[in-house]
């Protein structure tokens, strides 16, 4: 029973999420990643919307979604809806070996997808936080190049990098990407 109402609770959220992206004239662009296990960047991350755009995005793709998200995000009154749209909390204050809790959580799944914005905040900032691609490297999955562009209301994925082991030049091709 409770298998079957996570079911249609899925097809419900997917309703809504990708309606609601269709409904404010957003399109999604790319192909989805034949990959059972990926890391995705969404990015830019500028805004609270991203969350219901990258949602959108995936449900298109029909891709079942974890995303990072700072912890307090999963307190309060809404905080169970958060986790159950798959809010993997981050307490970005303490150090809590993230990258070995999401790669062991990669090795027990069948099928994961985990969304992160490289830059960790919505603020505008230099550089790239590297969890994401240390998570990739530790699980040894490909990291799905997605993306957000607010001006001409698409958004999707498009293409997978595998990582080396050579951050600076996985990033090098990265940046060419965005």
């Amino acid at each position: 029973k409770i298998l079957l109402f996570c079911r249609l609770m899925h097809k419900i959220a997917r309703f809504l999420f990708y309606g609601l992206y269709r409904l404010l004239g957003w399109q999604v662009l790319g192909q989805a990643p034949s990959d059972k296990k990926l890391v995705i960047i969404a990015a830019p991350h500028e805004t609270n919307w991203d969350l219901t755009q990258m949602l959108g995005i995936a449900f298109y793709y029909r891709i079942p979604v974890r995303w990072m998200g700072k912890h307090t995000l999963g307190k309060g009154p809404f905080g169970w809806f958060m986790r159950w749209w798959g809010l993997l909390p981050v307490n970005r204050h303490s150090s809590t070996n993230l990258v070995d809790q999401v790669a062991e959580a990669f090795e027990n799944a069948e099928e994961m997808a985990v969304v992160i914005a490289p830059e960790g905040t919505r603020s505008n900032v230099k550089e790239w936080k590297t969890g994401f691609y240390n998570i990739a490297s530790k699980a040894k999955v490909p990291i799905a190049l997605g993306f957000i562009d607010y001006e001409r209301k698409y958004g999707g994925i498009d293409g997978v990098l595998i990582p080396s082991g050579d951050y600076e030049a996985d990033m090098e091709m990265t940046a060419t990407f965005y």
